[in-house]
């Protein structure tokens, strides 16, 4: 199969090229490398180093016997959007090249702005390029379950059944989005929903929980990227960062908010998952990808007990939450779609955490240079005056 990876630069994007390689699929791919100007923007850097993209391809089509089809450009650039999918003929597209943090969308009026039209512009850009130049391509989006925000139900994959006034009918579940960028989702979702309806489009909107987990190689080359900073870092591999310098960990408010969770690794098998088993012409369906539900707190007694096999002492110091969230709610999100498809978790998280500090520990150093950028300074109710990265070009 033909898979074209948008944002294939990124935390998910570089692995899933390694992982679909793997298994034999030809990879292409495009990215704007966007994602390395807004960590240096946050003054912060990924713990474990990367290599420069002509690395890493170079290294690609050194391990797996021919190189990928890479495309240096912005979705948003449409022109070259579609050269690059007309050349490449993709059987399946995975978008994966939105900004993909909340805190970062929260700053102030300009990162809101540019997450809401990189994001949305973006992805309108490359369901037109699809309608012209590949329309029978399945498209895998990657969605977030942070759209569903947290109702006291449970939560469908995607849609459910209501009555009201004696009529029963099937209804996209509805969105509470806790954020400018959880919002920017939320309009993907609507406008990748009715482009199937309009042009015939397949779909498969995963709705990702938070992913966790290192992905190294005896090549560093081949290394993917793992944020620590308030951005881009998220929860679990943040606290793991700060174990390893001995930071206290720092869960937000009572830490009893709950999220879904799955590994890096059970990731790449659930995306692979969804795109070998693409849906009809015309359907849009969602996939609710997560592996386990825990609370902030959870996380933290986690890496805690995992610190211990390393002799590392680690303190808890909860913060005051800087985010606009229910923290005592009922969380219960169904995921059968994927594992009817045949995923089975791998290593449990226990395990999955004491590898990432052992790869964490050799980085120690580089880690605890940017340890400033570890603690939040955005603030949801407040404005950027309390934030240095107060402008964004």
């Amino acid at each position: 199969m033909r898979v074209f990876i948008a944002g294939v630069d990124g935390y998910l994007g570089w692995t899933l090229a390694q992982h679909l390689a793997r298994q034999g699929h030809d990879v292409g791919g495009a990215d704007a490398l966007l994602r390395r100007i807004w960590v240096d923007e946050m003054d912060s850097v990924s713990a474990i180093p990367i290599a420069s993209m002509d690395e890493r391809l170079a290294s690609f089509g050194e391990h797996f016997g021919k190189p990928m089809c890479f495309f240096a450009l912005d979705l948003r650039d449409h022109t070259a959007l579609c050269a690059a999918l007309a050349e490449f003929k993709p059987d399946a597209v995975v978008h994966l090249a939105e900004c993909p943090s909340a805190p970062y969308s929260m700053i102030d009026f300009h990162h809101a702005d540019f997450v809401q039209h990189n994001n949305v512009s973006g992805t309108l850009s490359l369901l037109f390029a699809m309608r012209d130049h590949c329309p029978e391509a399945h498209l895998v989006k990657l969605g977030s379950m942070g759209e569903y925000g947290t109702p006291n139900l449970d939560i469908p994959e995607g849609f459910f059944e209501v009555e009201y006034r004696g009529r029963r009918d099937q209804l996209p579940f509805p969105r509470q989005a806790g954020s400018w960028y959880h919002w920017s989702k939320v309009f993907d979702s609507h406008n990748v929903a009715f482009a199937c309806q309009l042009w015939g489009l397949r779909a498969t909107d995963v709705m990702q929980g938070v992913v966790y987990g290192t992905w190294l190689d005896t090549d560093a080359r081949l290394n993917t990227r793992l944020d620590f900073d308030e951005a881009f870092g998220t929860a679990l591999n943040r606290f793991c960062c700060q174990a390893v310098i001995g930071k206290p960990l720092m869960p937000y408010g009572q830490g009893t908010q709950r999220r879904g969770f799955l590994s890096l690794a059970d990731s790449m098998q659930c995306l692979s998952l969804a795109i070998e088993h693409p849906p009809a012409v015309s359907e849009y369906r969602v996939f609710n990808q997560l592996r386990e539900v825990l609370s902030v707190n959870d996380l933290a007694q986690l890496v805690r007990a995992a610190c211990e096999s390393f002799e590392l002492a680690v303190e808890i110091e909860p913060l005051d939450n800087p985010r606009m969230e229910a923290e005592a709610h009922h969380y219960r999100p169904d995921s059968q779609h994927l594992r009817e498809l045949g995923f089975r978790q791998s290593l449990p998280i226990d395990e999955e955490i004491r590898n990432m500090i052992g790869d964490l520990l050799p980085h120690r150093d580089r880690i605890a240079a940017h340890a400033d950028q570890l603690a939040p300074t955005v603030r949801w109710r407040d404005s950027c005056k309390a934030h240095p990265q107060c402008s964004h070009t």
